[in-house]
């Protein structure tokens, strides 16, 4: 065991370095703590925002078809779906055929629908795009993420584990300036991987002293925080159970709705359909469709699960890709980079429809739909409509028209 004479604050600057070098399964429990962490606390407000994102830029044309447009069926005379194997959801949309989960949502009145949503000067790129979706400040050069932002707007306590990100990697749309999101991919992996040599300082066992030093006592005191965290995500996880079906591949919302059964005290989710699986270039039907099978299953499996647990009133879910595709069909059976696409608010307390105007498919800018809706505009109405925070500029850095969606 390491004596208290000799540990001094480049010990804990080296330890803090041993647990950011270990991967996304340490950095995150070093997190602000508080003395609500994990309590259950019926204080906190219980509504719940997840946000998923659809990597690799989700054809949303495909997605959601417009077949009442001839033009949809000129731009795409072998990837366009006949109206005939659509599910239609009104005269003028029908969701591709596999989105069985998705059709039944909208159907009873679970899902908005938000139109052209885009920017001004569109970026082309995954990642530049990506990134302005992720900090909803297009063109800025901000390092702050928007749902990092969010946290930090709703909780200045800095309430622990107060946002929660499902990944192998830490999202930029979850970087914070006071909160520390709690990141994991395997919640068994989940612990203190990498501090083997340090456990001593870690030991369950100890505890702070008159004797302590400043940074042993925070040293403890993270420890103990790291601890919790790591053992309410991983017994949350291997204790829940349900027969509900989220389909082949359940996105991590599966892991989301273990944590929110176990009454954590997270308010914000994010995870994401990863390694840019929509990016369909090339013999996309089949590729697509199948996507676009574990996104819907998933999505239907979660909020099933959220009916059969008691918390289906608490929840919404957003949805969004960081572009759409061009309006035609490229010679490879695919589609290429485009602009203005659809986003999605699904949730007991959504008012279903849509919204936003529909983008002509005629009037194009170098072979792109036009962009009608500002996607920051569903950022602020679910930040200000759902989650009570009426100064959404607090956020988003300017004041964007919402929608009626909780009206």
């Amino acid at each position: 065991m390491i004596k208290k004479s000799t540990f001094k604050r480049r010990d804990f600057l080296k330890l803090l370095g041993a647990g950011a070098a270990a991967g996304s399964s340490v950095s995150p429990i070093f997190s602000q703590l508080s003395p609500l962490a994990f309590a259950g606390d019926d204080t906190l407000d219980k509504k719940i925002l997840v946000v998923l994102e659809l990597s690799g830029g989700n054809d949303g044309l495909n997605t959601l078809v417009p077949y009442g447009d001839d033009a949809y069926y000129r731009h795409r005379p072998t990837l366009g779906i006949k109206p005939n194997k659509l599910r239609k959801i009104d005269d003028h949309f029908g969701f591709n055929p596999d989105m069985s989960g998705m059709e039944r949502l909208f159907k009873d009145g679970k899902m908005a629908v938000f139109h052209g949503c885009g920017y001004d000067q569109p970026s082309y790129s995954h990642f530049t795009s990506m990134a302005y979706w992720q900090t909803a400040a297009p063109n800025s050069g901000e390092s702050l993420g928007w749902v990092g932002r969010l946290a930090d707007a709703l909780d200045p306590n800095v309430t622990a584990n107060y946002l929660v990100n499902v990944d192998a990697t830490q999202s930029l749309a979850v970087v914070a300036k006071n909160h520390v999101p709690v990141v994991f991919d395997d919640p068994k992996e989940f612990g203190r991987k990498g501090l083997f040599n340090s456990r001593p300082l870690l030991d369950k066992d100890r505890v702070a002293t008159s004797n302590s030093s400043q940074a042993q006592r925070r040293l403890l005191e993270l420890a103990k925080s790291a601890r919790q965290a790591s053992e309410k995500v991983r017994s949350a996880c291997e204790n829940y159970s349900t027969p509900i079906d989220y389909g082949i591949a359940p996105l991590d919302l599966n892991k989301i709705a273990a944590l929110i059964n176990a009454d954590m005290n997270t308010r914000l989710y994010y995870t994401s359909f990863r390694r840019n699986a929509f990016d369909t270039h090339v013999q996309q039907p089949n590729l697509h469709q199948r996507l676009l099978t574990y996104f819907s299953d998933a999505v239907s499996g979660f909020f099933s699960d959220m009916e059969r647990i008691g918390r289906a009133d608490d929840v919404v879910m957003l949805v969004f890709s960081e572009f759409g595709r061009r309006v035609a069909e490229n010679t490879n059976l695919g589609t290429d980079h485009g602009t203005a696409n659809n986003m999605y608010l699904i949730g007991n307390s959504v008012n279903g429809g849509h919204y936003g105007d529909l983008p002509s498919l005629t009037a194009l800018t170098d072979g792109n739909m036009q962009h009608t809706t500002d996607f920051r505009q569903v950022y602020a109405t679910a930040i200000s409509g759902w989650l009570g925070l009426e100064s959404h500029e607090q956020v988003l850095r300017y004041r964007f028209k919402e929608f009626p969606v909780f009206s």
